[in-house]
Parts: C-alpha cells; sequence; structure tokens
C-alpha cells in the first residue's frame, strides 16, 4: 500500500507541472454548469416574456378585428426592417364570408424548413387557432347556442407532480452533465500518464524500477480517479450555486441541489470514475501515440455519452437500464423526482462498473508486460 500511495502522489505530482493540461481537464466541469444556467435563463426569458413578433399583414384592412387581436398577443406589422419572413394574406372574401358566417380564408406564407422561423410559425398559428375558436363561439351564441355543447367530454386533468418533480425533468439533463464531467476532467490525465510518458521514455524507466507492475497501474487509475472526482466536485458545487440565480419560479418548479444529492452523486460517481480511468488508461495504453490516444478516446467517450442520453431522455430499453451509467442515472433522476429509489438496479450497475474497471486494469498490467505496449511497436 505504501508503494501504491508513493506512486499516486508522483502521479499527482507529476500532472500538477503541466497546469495547462490540467486546467484542461477542469475547464468543462467549471463551464459546462455555467453555460447551462446562461441557456436556461435564455430560454425562460424568451419563454415567459416573448418577444414581439413583426410579420407582413397584406390587406390587413379587410380583417380590423382579426389585426386587432393579434396586435394584442404582440403580433404585428411593426417597422419593415424588423419583420420576419411571415406572410399573412387576408382574402378578398374575407369580410363578406365573416358577415355570412361562413369559412373565411387566410393564407399563412412561411418557410417552415427555416429553422429561425419554426418558433414565430407555430406562435402565430397558435394565434390564428384561438381567434378562429373565439370566433366560433359567438357564432353560435349568436344563434342562442351554448358553446359548452361542443365540448361533449370535459377533461379534468389532476397533476399530482410536486415542484422539485417537474424540476427534475431539467435537473435530468444536468446530471448528464455531470456524469460526462467524469470522463471528461481525468482524460488528459491519463493518456499523459500512458501514451504521453511512452513518448518521453520514461515508462520504460518506471517499470525497470522494484515495483510491481500491479501496482503502477493501481496507482495511475487511482490519480485518473482523483482527478475525475475532483472534476465532479467542482461541477456539483458550481451548479448548487450558479442554478440558483436561475429564475425557475417563473414556470412554476423548482430546482435543488441540496447535500443529500450531492452525497448520492458523489457516491454514485466513484465506481463511475473508477471505470472511466481504467477505460481512458487502458485504450491510452493501446494507442502508439499522444494524438493517437486522443483520437482513439473522443471516439470512446460517445459510448457513456449515448448511455447517459438514453437513460436522461427515458428512451432506453429495461434492459439497458441496467448497465454501467444508465443504471445510475436512474437512480439519480429517481432521486431528485421523489420516487423509491431502484436499489436493486443501483447494485448491479454498480457492480456491473466496478467488474469492467477490474477487468481493464488487469488487462493492463498484463500489457505493460508485453515490448509492444511500453516501446509502441
Amino acid at each position: 500500500m505504501s508503494s501504491i500511495i508513493t506512486m499516486v502522489r508522483k502521479e499527482l505530482t507529476d500532472a500538477a507541472r503541466d497546469k495547462r493540461s490540467v486546467m484542461a481537464g477542469l475547464y468543462y466541469a467549471i463551464g459546462a454548469p455555467l453555460m447551462m444556467c446562461g441557456m436556461f435563463m435564455i430560454l425562460i426569458g424568451q419563454i415567459t416574456s416573448p418577444e414581439a413578433l413583426n410579420i407582413t399583414i397584406t390587406h390587413g384592412e379587410r380583417a380590423p378585428d382579426l389585426v386587432k387581436y393579434l396586435a394584442s398577443n404582440e403580433i404585428s406589422q411593426g417597422d419593415e426592417a424588423d419583420r420576419k419572413e411571415i406572410e399573412l394574406v387576408i382574402s378578398p372574401d374575407y369580410a363578406a364570408n365573416m358577415a355570412k358566417s361562413q369559412a373565411a380564408e387566410i393564407v399563412l406564407i412561411a418557410d417552415n424548413s427555416n429553422e429561425k422561423l419554426q418558433s414565430s410559425i407555430r406562435r402565430l398559428e397558435k394565434a390564428l387557432q384561438e381567434y378562429s375558436a373565439e370566433m366560433g363561439s359567438l357564432r353560435l351564441i349568436a344563434r342562442g347556442i351554448d358553446p359548452k355543447v361542443m365540448q361533449p367530454i370535459k377533461v379534468k386533468v389532476e397533476d399530482q407532480a410536486t415542484s422539485d418533480s417537474k424540476g427534475g425533468m431539467i435537473l435530468g439533463v444536468a446530471i448528464f452533465m455531470m456524469v460526462y464531467a467524469v470522463f471528461i476532467s481525468g482524460m488528459n490525465l491519463a493518456i499523459d500518464t500512458s501514451a504521453g510518458e511512452r513518448e518521453r521514455n520514461s515508462l520504460a524507466l518506471l517499470l525497470s524500477h522494484p515495483v510491481s507492475t500491479r501496482d503502477i497501474v493501481l496507482a495511475k487509475v487511482a490519480a485518473v480517479t482523483i482527478f475525475a472526482m475532483l472534476g465532479l466536485i467542482l461541477t456539483l458545487v458550481i451548479s448548487k450555486l450558479a442554478y440558483g440565480f436561475v429564475p425557475w419560479q417563473e414556470l412554476g418548479f423548482s430546482v435543488n441541489i441540496n447535500i443529500d444529492f450531492i452525497l448520492l452523486m458523489l457516491a454514485i460517481g466513484l465506481p463511475i470514475a473508477l471505470m472511466a480511468a481504467a477505460l481512458q488508461l487502458f485504450v491510452s495504453f493501446m494507442a502508439k501515440s499522444f494524438k493517437e490516444a486522443q483520437s482513439y478516446l473522443t471516439i470512446v467517450l460517445i459510448v457513456p455519452m449515448m448511455l447517459s442520453m438514453a437513460a436522461s431522455y427515458n428512451i432506453a430499453p429495461d434492459t439497458l437500464q441496467w448497465l454501467p451509467i444508465s443504471g445510475q442515472m436512474q437512480a439519480l433522476i429517481a432521486f431528485i423526482k421523489g420516487k423509491e429509489i431502484p436499489m436493486m438496479q443501483l447494485a448491479l450497475s454498480s457492480a456491473i462498473t466496478f467488474v469492467i474497471a477490474l477487468a481493464l486494469a488487469f488487462g493492463m498490467e498484463r500489457s505493460l508486460k508485453s515490448e509492444k505496449i511500453v516501446f509502441g511497436l
């Protein structure tokens, strides 16, 4: 144990000398929560306080009531320079058909393939549908018919979701970013202490010392795991501070990163960090150069990212939810929504995570006894 601790101190000391590499690994842990909060603040602002929508209304004089209704919903002609590429054309017989209680035609001209216009088009369509429903109700009332006759079934929805459980849907995306921080934070150190040491010809020198290969592997895994957990801690701390500035109450829910969640996240993140460290080191040792290791790890990281996304958006089949990362994320999402944590699922996925980490560490131990791996032949 003393030799392993000494080796871990050596790895951490070597990593600390290259401050740029250390910070590059932690930039994600620091920046990702801040970017998420900024994105949520912009999104909430657009939902709660939509900007005025300026469009082109051709022959608006034919439908003055419609134009006034749209203006009350912040939809109008506005200045020509600020207008969206959306045109609303009022048909010549609009007023006559409305007077006869017939269907009046309106033509909406817009490019639905333009992503920048899609939200504006949906907003205009919704306003037109609401105006149409209001006019339909007035026509029924004019004929002495209660508009409720058109609603034979009245659906009453009782939402049992609490403000915290509603916030859990948003926090599920944040959990994905937190889990991914475990893989990103230790990646640079994993490459540097494997492929990097081999390029500097220090790996062979290290293996020549009277230290077992197993101790070297365990020390490297431990060092990378420490960096991965440091990244996770930074992500949690910054998220707890930054998420408090987001006006979640505007949407009717709250997002709370409390101490219980942080402790659970750290406990669940430890086996994931061990597996991430072992996986990154194993792949880096298999690569023949530093750049090649970076390329391989970029591809390898797609797998945990896909598992995280599958769990976050609940698109994974039941069997996949028992696997590493996906199973842990399901437990975290259940916790933040106030539901019972699936302990069997969490225990099995964590056990599989440990087994994979041990298998990768054993594979590294055997590979470091080969000259092809040590000298990159």
